[in-house]
């Protein structure tokens, strides 16, 4: 009985060991891992079902019933609360009860927005998914990271974000930024072994966390948690709800409206004091100069503007850009310099090989498919230049019956796919030669070598570009025998890798060596077998996008990791550059930012390409054009790019090629990689920007209108005035519908012809105003004149009808308010050309919304409550002729010089 008890105890106290603690054996039978196979797809599944998704537990978000209430902290609808609550003191019930009807359709409406731009959010974070590459049945596969389990085996490398959290068996100079979790700024080095149980958090070096990053080396772990059963998750339920930080265009909106306000307020004093001492009720001018407060300030300006940018980010997901940020939206149309990588962007990044050149014999791809290699190669040179091309690699590809899978670089599946083409066993070769040790790539090494057990014993493969592969070379494979490498030698084989770069191939040297006893380096005194010559055909969209980028003010500049002739090359092609000519600024030539002069600012200004440059390097680049006002987006991929992505005004990384790191770092990410991606971004940040200045100045000048009017009649004592429910269902009637139509609207053809706007740019510039005032003129007249026309025209020598002065006066400040919105189109184009005419939206919107005024003037209750008499053809014809004639007002108008210093 004690024995019995006291293996319990036993098998207790081992379940009770840390993960970091136990033995690697323990623990991955503890798990059930496999780390020669991983798990199998019906194992997975299983454990799928039993521990759930990896994924962390959002806080509950704010609930309907908060988001509604949200809605009445605005003091304006105070001020109306204040009205109604006025109108009940003096038994005005019908007019009280109105205007709680009109704070709840206004609450209704405003909740309807935010929630709609929550959900927008909300589907935006589904478009970004995340993989992690994982063994499952014995081959290397990405899968989400929400179907991770368990015991599943994870391959992980310099960029990736680890999934969740796992024990490292397998690291070759692994580091990992863990900042997100420890608060420690400087990557942290991992490695396999036991560690004590006591070991802090900081200090497991055996054990990577979920949502930190790779940022050095490579490795394999077994997952030993996901979802809330992670150091990630047992912290997630300390954060509460954080709402979106309001964008620099909504802050720049709400300080708008503070200052309308003030304005309006001393502008209501004035009327209320005029009315009271003309002998107007107190009650009915308390009640008009609240409505008036109301009218006069656009209350659901910021909403909308969340709303259009929400639904334009939507709308770029749609064209495979993911914005992550609302305030990236306003900074994409004032963009001026695109920096932007080559490889993949420029390029279709399917990498093919289409040349060998070796020191043994030459070969180039011919439309002969039986020309191969081995026939032009000698067969020792042949047999090394595929030992580097398939053991120097750490991509996977799968040979399907209809295509290929790859996994990993396209450079290094270029390799591969050319390997398999010849008919190489890429896993034989790779069984065969097992792999001890490596020096991973990096973009300041620009070279990866990797130490591998063969039948032949123990042999080191490199590659990498040409410049940095032949420094590290002494000898040279010629055919069967090893010569030395002369300085003579080694500038022939630079010119020849500058030669293949000048024909537009990424050439990338390869080179080998016995392992000898006593070397410090794995890539010292190497043995250089040849060059690859890879063709990367260029995009057939992107120079149609960079002769866009032109017309549109907007500088392209390739900055690119690749050799400079080929990236002169390309850049011909695309029209980045006229001329061979052309300056290309080498990142050897390029000093450290502290170490500038002026001269080397003003060549960087004026250079279109920099080639075979450093992560450091685009960082010091983006900061001189930075100094010079330039709005900077800066592409990136790897891991060493987030700090120039983070420093760019919009950090552009790629979605395909694109490490975690660099997607996390940047505010835009490309799903399909391409250039062209990123002009169509730049256009939909122009029409966003575009769409709600046009539903500010709309606003403004209905709103503005709506106080001339009843200050002129108020302060001219004339016989009629609007009610103040009247002020409130017009603003329901034409703010809503038309300014969230407005939000939507294409963009003009013209939006991409015309120079960025400068980031200081106020949304109401001087001569915005200029139109504002004149718009609200115009229309003020137009009502005002409507009333006249019809009492000494239609109804000559009847006296004066103050109610059906007022419905005149009502319903014409309503249609030249609909009609209103056809001017906010494009200034250049014919009226029927114009984007707004040709917005469907803004039909449905005045359809709707004159739908809404028939259905009311038949609801007796209605009319009675907004002091509505019957109207006679004549007079409706008024007032909609009125509205016409304001609006052709307003569009011949808007062609004078005084106004047309902007573009609309």
């Amino acid at each position: 009985m004690d024995m019995a008890n006291a293996n319990k105890n036993e098998v207790l106290n081992k379940s009770d060991i840390p993960n970091w603690a136990l033995p690697e054996g323990e623990l991955f039978a503890r798990l059930g891992a496999d780390t020669v196979h991983g798990l199998s797809a019906a194992e997975a599944a299983k454990r799928l079902e039993s521990f759930g998704p990896n994924t962390i537990v959002q806080t509950e978000q704010t609930p309907a019933w908060k988001l509604f209430l949200r809605q009445f902290k605005s003091p304006l609808v105070v001020l109306l609360v204040v009205a109604a609550g006025a109108s009940f003191a003096f038994q005005e019930w019908l007019d009280g009860t109105a205007i709680v009807v009109v704070i709840v359709i206004n609450a209704l409406i405003g909740f309807y927005m935010e929630f709609q731009a929550g959900r927008s959010m909300a589907a935006l974070k589904k478009m970004v998914p995340v993989s992690a590459k994982v063994f499952r049945a014995g081959s290397l596969s990405e899968i989400t990271i929400e179907t991770l389990v368990p015991g599943d085996v994870v391959y992980l490398e310099a960029g990736d974000m680890t999934p969740a959290d796992a024990r490292l068996y397998e690291s070759v100079q692994l580091q990992a930024d863990e900042s997100s979790l420890t608060g420690e700024s400087v990557p942290v080095e991992k490695e396999p072994g036991e560690l004590s149980a006591d070991t802090p958090l900081a200090e497991q070096s055996n054990l990577l966390f979920k949502g930190t990053f790779i940022t050095k080396g490579n490795g394999r772990a077994v997952v030993t948690g996901t979802g809330m059963n992670t150091e990630l998750g047992k912290i997630a339920h300390l954060v509460g709800t954080s709402e979106q930080a309001a964008t620099p265009l909504e802050k720049k909106l709400e300080a708008f409206s503070g200052r309308l306000i003030k304005i309006t307020v001393g502008l209501v004093v004035v009327i209320f004091g005029v009315g009271v001492v003309g002998g107007k009720p107190i009650l009915e001018m308390f009640e008009t100069s609240i409505a008036l407060a109301v009218a006069a300030v656009p209350e659901g300006l910021s909403i909308v503007a969340t709303l259009a940018l929400a639904q334009g980010m939507l709308k770029l997901a749609r064209k495979k850009v993911i914005v992550r940020k609302l305030s990236a939206v306003e900074t994409l149309g004032g963009t001026t310099i695109i920096c932007t990588d080559k490889t993949g962007t420029l390029t279709l990044n399917k990498m093919e090989v289409e040349a060998l050149v070796s020191p043994g014999g030459n070969w180039a791809k011919s439309e002969n498919a039986a020309e191969l290699p081995a026939k032009n190669l000698p067969e020792a040179q042949y047999r090394r230049l595929m030992q580097i091309a398939i053991l120097c690699n750490n991509s996977e590809i799968t040979a399907g019956k209809k295509s290929i899978k790859e996994i990993g670089d396209p450079l290094e599946t270029g390799l591969l796919k050319f390997a398999l083409r010849l008919g190489e066993d890429i896993n034989k070769l790779r069984k065969q030669s097992p792999k001890q040790s490596e020096i991973p790539f990096s973009s300041e090494t620009k070279i990866m070598a990797t130490l591998h057990k063969t039948p032949e014993g123990n042999l080191v493969f490199a590659k990498g570009a040409a410049e940095e592969v032949l420094n590290c070379c002494s000898f040279l494979l010629d055919g069967e025998t090893n010569a030395q490498m002369t300085p003579k030698a080694r500038m022939a084989w630079l010119a020849e890798a500058e030669k293949m770069a000048s024909s537009g191939l990424k050439v990338i040297a390869g080179a080998f060596k016995m392992e000898v006893k006593g070397s410090k380096e794995l890539t010292d005194n190497l043995v250089f077998a040849g060059l690859f010559g890879l063709i990367d055909p260029p995009r057939k969209e992107v120079p149609a996008a960079i002769r866009q980028c032109r017309e549109a003010g907007i500088e392209v500049v390739m900055v690119t990791g690749d050799h400079p002739a080929a990236a002169k090359a390309i850049g011909r092609q695309l029209g980045i550059i006229e001329s061979d000519d052309a300056d290309v600024v080498l990142g050897k030539e390029m000093p450290d930012y502290e170490k500038l002069k002026a001269a080397d600012k003003n060549r960087w200004a004026a250079a279109k390409i920099f080639a075979r440059v450093s992560p450091k390097q685009k960082l010091d680049l983006i900061r001189v054009f930075q100094e010079n006002k330039a709005i900077v987006g800066m592409t990136g991929d790897g891991v060493n790019d987030a700090p120039a992505l983070k420093k760019a005004d919009i950090g552009i990384a790629m979605g395909k090629r694109g490490t975690q790191v660099a997607q996390d770092a940047a505010d835009m990410v490309l799903r399909d990689d391409s250039f062209a991606s990123i002009v169509v971004a730049i256009r939909q940040g122009r029409v966003i920007f575009d769409n709600i200045r046009k539903f500010v100045i709309y606003l403004l000048s209905c709103n503005m209108s709506e106080l001339a009017v009843i200050a002129i009649v108020s302060l001219l004592f004339l016989h009629f005035q609007l009610k103040p429910l009247q002020i409130l269902f017009i603003n329901l009637v034409t703010d809503v519908l038309p300014a969230l139509a407005l939000g939507v609207t294409a963009g003009g053809p013209d939006v991409m012809k015309h120079k960025p706007r400068p980031t200081n740019e106020p949304i109401i510039d001087k001569v915005r105003w200029r139109r504002i005032f004149f718009y609200a003129s115009v229309i003020t007249a137009a009502t005002i004149g409507a009333v006249y026309f019809s009492h000494f025209t239609i109804h000559a020598g009847d006296g004066w009808a103050p109610a059906l002065c007022n419905n005149i006066l009502f319903f014409t400040l309503i249609f030249t308010q609909l009609f209103h919105v056809f001017n906010m189109g494009s200034i250049e184009l014919p009226f029927w050309r114009t984007e707004v005419v040709r917005n469907r939206y803004v039909w449905f919107a005045i359809g709707a919304c004159i739908g809404i005024i028939v259905l009311l003037y038949q609801i007796a209750p209605v009319r009675t409550a907004l002091s509505i008499t019957p109207m006679s053809v004549a007079d409706w014809g008024v007032s909609i002729g009125a509205g016409l004639l304001a609006m052709v007002v307003i569009r011949i108008g808007r062609n004078l010089p005084f106004f047309k210093n902007e573009k609309q």
